[in-house]
């Protein structure tokens, strides 16, 4: 991604959160307005920003604990596994489908406990989910291996738009699994640099885009989180 282009993102972010901290001083128990710093803080890389004002949600609507799956996302950044992991664990009891925050429950159990353990602790589903996941389910769980996955994917033959949304996905969390569980940091970096320009999350600019962004520069940074093996 090229350096103008973070540099103009960056911009605009940081220009919202300080647009939004003024509009919180005049509406200081407005969720929404929370809710939309954090996730500035979130995407200029600000982990402890967002986690305060996703906390601050939950002060002001504790009903929404249980669905902020995004405070499980910062808690993961700034190392606080044992936090992510139980975020995650009770995101289920909100969506009992989504095999994407099971994903994210494994990743923050394995920085705990290793790969063996967290597979064995892996979240079971009883439904499907909507494309890759199932499939990226099975490379989690160990069963296949990446190329399976993206033979599944052109196999299917999804309308254009579609499969480029599929293949962000996809591309995001083979990265992450080649980096987090099998040790392959090279490999890693070429399928979160394709998650980071791809044309479906370029375009959509979505949260999980701009995580992709942030997690490949700091593979970039040689800033990883050290994992247990």
């Amino acid at each position: 991604m090229p350096k103008e282009e973070i540099t103009l993102i960056l911009s605009e972010y940081t220009s919202l959160e300080q647009k939004i901290s003024e509009h919180i001083k005049l509406n200081p128990n407005a969720v929404e307005l929370f809710s939309r710093r954090g996730d500035a803080r979130m995407f200029l890389g600000d982990f402890g920003g967002a986690r305060k004002d996703y906390e601050k949600m939950i002060q002001l609507e504790p009903l929404l604990e249980v669905s902020h799956w995004r405070l499980g996302i910062t808690y993961f950044y700034l190392g606080l596994f044992k936090k992510a992991a139980h975020q995650f664990e009770i995101y289920h009891q909100h969506d009992a489908v989504d095999r994407e925050n099971g994903i994210w429950r494994f990743m923050s159990q394995v920085q705990q406990s290793g790969v063996v353990e967290a597979r064995q602790n892996l979240i079971k589903y009883k439904q499907s989910d909507r494309p890759p996941y199932p499939w990226l389910y099975d490379l989690f769980k160990g069963e296949i291996q990446p190329p399976v996955l993206f033979a599944r994917i052109h196999q299917a033959k999804y309308p254009k738009a579609y499969h480029s949304r599929v293949l962000f996905h996809a591309y995001l969390y083979v990265g992450i699994y080649l980096e987090m569980v099998e040790g392959k940091i090279t490999e890693a970096e070429k399928y979160l640099a394709q998650a980071v320009s791809n044309e479906y999350g370029r375009t959509t600019g979505t949260y999980m885009w701009q995580v992709a962004r942030i997690h490949y520069q700091q593979i970039q940074k040689h800033a990883r989180i050290n994992l247990p093996r």
